[in-house]
């Protein structure tokens, strides 16, 4: 027990560290802005066929679920703005950072990983090159930026997916549905989850950095990394919702 508590006080002082050195090097111009498009093109572009995936299959759940349930209370035409507000509200932005965590905190943790064993890391600061600005800042960023708009795109696949859904079993036009569905939502509702998503995407790509930075023991080490990127990002990120939503009540009490 002694040996574990230890062991997490080393790893949150060492990502601490990490993270002021990180924020320096992210400051300091000039900046890798080639770097930073290529790397939000790889976590975008690789991540959207999952997270439309996950955000269609989360809506048809929705549908499925929610309609025996309101049936019985007498309120289905409570049902699109049910899917409507689940989606925008909590099930979007979670399942798409839970697979964000997945796809691209694997990716990147592997891939810094296989770089600091086979000393390339080593060779970079040789070199003259930040590896922290380089390598670690721009992927932090993307995953920053980039969550948020598939968070949009799993909403979408959600909210169409849920009208199909519902659409089979009690036929309503698509205009009717989003009429009904977004008729009581307002600018506010969306804040707080794109801020959200925002943090997500930080606290992957710093998680995943962190641990492909840090990374020993060649393969096998490699292979460490990738599993412990992807279990503390999503750990991470189910902490942080519920903070986070926390926080949104109080800021937020009405939305």
């Amino acid at each position: 027990m002694v040996k574990l508590l230890r062991s997490s006080f080393e790893w949150f002082g060492e990502f601490g560290i990490f993270c002021v050195r990180l924020t320096k090097a992210a400051l300091t111009p000039p900046y890798e802005w080639r770097e930073f498009i290529r790397q939000c093109d790889a976590i975008g572009a690789t991540a959207l066929p999952l997270v439309a995936l996950a955000g269609a299959a989360t809506g048809v759940v929705l549908s499925l679920e929610t309609r025996d349930s309101l049936i019985r209370f007498g309120a289905k035409s409570f049902l699109p703005a049910i899917i409507v507000f689940s989606m925008i509200k909590e099930s979007g932005p979670v399942i798409t950072g839970l697979v964000l965590s997945g796809r691209a905190g694997a990716g990147i943790g592997a891939e810094l990983g296989s770089m600091k064993v086979t000393e390339q890391i080593d060779a970079m600061e040789a070199s003259a090159v930040d590896p922290y600005k380089y390598l670690a800042a721009t992927r932090v960023l993307a995953c920053t930026l980039m969550l948020p708009l598939l968070t949009i795109a799993a909403n979408f696949c959600g909210i169409l997916m849920g009208w199909v859904a519902n659409t089979l079993a009690d036929p309503i036009s698509l205009r009717l549905f989003l009429d009904r569905g977004f008729r009581q939502v307002a600018f506010s509702d969306y804040v707080p989850p794109i801020l959200k998503t925002c943090v997500f995407g930080l606290i992957i790509g710093l998680v995943a950095c962190f641990q492909g930075m840090r990374t020993k023991g060649g393969t096998e080490g490699v292979g460490r990394t990738t599993t412990s990127s992807v279990v503390l990002a999503s750990l991470f990120v189910i902490l942080a919702d519920v903070v986070l939503v926390r926080l949104i009540l109080i800021v937020w009490p009405l939305s």
